[in-house]
């Protein structure tokens, strides 16, 4: 239990607020001897108790007592937040110590809909599921150019092995659509024992097609994890923090990919180096067998099964409407990142070292982005904060491979904290627009289109390379972003403030009891 204690003058006029239930982060309720609660002993007389009424908290209790000349306040509380509980002690203990001057407001670093204790606990672990598929989503991506030089496979091949570990999806759907029957919960354990145990394997290749075999498994199946986690966040959350729960699980999954891009200086070690970054997922078995433990299946699924519901299929415009999208936005956003350290090594001539700072150095403020784009995509809603995001970070992301120096570092940096507001608000849509019995395998289905599009960018992009500079290829890929933000602005729905059954019909006939609603 953790506690924090304030005190004020029984002058000051801010007690008479202090005596009053809270409804901000938690909402209290008073105790009272009726109801059977018995506020515990204390060296000054209690003269109110609290007790959570809704809220994040396993246990809260907040009680005021008076004693010389002073109204003491004491909250103690339990907060579990699985593997980054420690980033949320600074900014709870703020919060519940500086009370906000309305009651409705929620802190900024929360979703705008109060969490409860299941909720906490869903996303921590969908959080540290999200490390995972950030790593495996990442890996070959950062070794793939110094395993090439090492195996002596020029651009042309290096493209044709990005696309075939992409083309790999076809192992990741069987999972997704297995998850609409047999249940969110089995679908992310499988994936989540496989996707590092062979993603490991490739510090054992003894060629480059090796390499790319393993990868076109290991990655497809990270993918299908980072899905199930999408799935499993839109279905648990309230309506006012599905775009919330999308920044946070990607900043988590960027902190995975961010764990890949630490550990990439290890290819400066020899002609072999790049072995070692293979050899880390196995660790994340840790987090697999947290999740076999703790990670419950989601409400809606449970009571999807519970009632014999049909597995309703999509509505067919929606997912025509996404898949294009998904399509179109791929054929720049793929080679923009496959190909960013091979442009940094061969036009740049940076080591392996130096393109792991400059990853981390303008890639890490997109975190800063994608929380603040999750609040307002709650808040304001999404299209077009998604559309302009897009195009801004677009235009920068361009800019990076077009200049050197202090102008290459500043556009990147830029262009991925923008790109990144954007991001929970784009995304939200998969989960979003389809009902319950087909929201999984849409959601893969949807992310083998986005890999075709990135398989034809990237071959594309391979044969281009060749006889043309970084800057003018990427700007030409760069008008598919340009379709896609007026797509985003003319096609797609509003979806903020409303419930997932709202937006499903199919599933509207057998509601479901949704979590609290944000204090408006």
């Amino acid at each position: 239990m953790a506690t924090v204690r304030t005190s004020w003058s029984l002058d000051d006029p801010a007690t008479q607020r202090v005596r009053t239930a809270r409804a901000d982060l938690v909402d209290e309720v008073a105790v009272t001897a009726a109801n059977g609660a018995v506020p515990e002993p204390s060296d000054a007389p209690i003269v109110a108790a609290f007790d959570q009424r809704h809220g994040p908290f396993t246990e809260y209790r907040r009680t005021l007592s008076e004693s010389g000349g002073q109204l003491h306040e004491r909250i103690d509380y339990r907060l579990r937040v699985p593997w980054f509980g420690v980033l949320f002690v600074l900014p709870m203990r703020w919060t519940l110590r500086h009370r906000p001057a309305n009651d409705d407001h929620q802190p900024w670093w929360s979703p705008r809909g109060r969490l409860d204790a299941r909720q906490v606990l869903v996303l921590g672990l969908l959080g540290a599921a999200s490390v995972v598929a950030g790593y495996l989503n990442t890996l070959f991506t950062q070794t793939s150019t110094f395993a090439a030089k090492d195996f002596g496979i020029d651009k042309h091949g290096l493209a044709v092995a990005g696309t075939v570990v992409r083309l790999g999806i076809v192992f990741a759907l069987p999972l997704t659509l297995a998850a609409d029957r047999i249940g969110r919960r089995k679908a992310m354990l499988i994936a989540a024992w496989t996707a590092p145990v062979i993603g490991t394997l490739g510090a054992l290749a003894p060629n480059f097609a090796v390499l790319t075999a393993t990868q076109a498994v290991s990655r497809p199946l990270g993918l299908a994890l980072d899905i199930l986690v999408a799935v499993v966040a839109a279905e648990e959350m309230s309506r006012d923090g599905r775009a919330y729960a999308v920044s946070v699980l990607a900043m988590a999954a960027g902190f995975g990919a961010g764990l890949c891009v630490m550990a990439l200086p290890l290819a400066d070690l020899g002609p072999g180096g790049w072995r070692y970054v293979y050899v880390v997922p196995i660790v994340f078995l840790v987090i697999a067998l947290d999740l076999l433990r703790r990670l419950p299946e989601t409400a809606r699924f449970e009571h999807t099964i519970e009632t014999n519901a049909r597995r309703a299929l999509p509505q067919r415009s929606r997912f025509v409407l996404l898949a294009v999208v998904a399509l179109i936005a791929n054929i720049f956003v793929a080679p923009a990142s496959f190909f960013q350290n091979n442009y940094l090594e061969t036009v740049r001539h940076f080591s392996a070292s130096r393109i792991s700072l400059f990853t981390l150095a303008t890639q890490t403020p997109a975190g800063v982005g994608l929380l603040i784009g999750g609040r307002l995509a709650d808040a304001r809603g999404r299209r077009f904060l998604g559309a302009a995001a897009l195009l801004g970070g677009t235009a920068l992301a361009v800019v990076s491979f077009a200049i050197g120096g202090w102008g290459m570092w500043a556009s990147a940096f830029v262009g991925g904290t923008i790109a990144g507001a954007g991001y929970p608000a784009l995304f939200v849509y998969r989960t979003e627009l389809f009902p319950t019995g087909s929201r999984s395998w849409v959601g893969g289905v949807l992310t083998a289109t986005a890999l075709v599009g990135g398989s034809a960018g990237l071959l594309g992009a391979g044969q281009l390379l060749d006889h043309h500079s970084y800057g003018s290829v990427m700007g030409g890929l760069a008008l598919a972003e340009v379709v896609v933000a007026i797509l985003v602005l003319t096609r797609y729905p509003e979806t903020a403030h409303r419930e997932l059954e709202e937006l499903n019909p199919e599933d509207a006939d057998e509601p479901v009891v949704a979590p609290a609603e944000a204090p408006r």
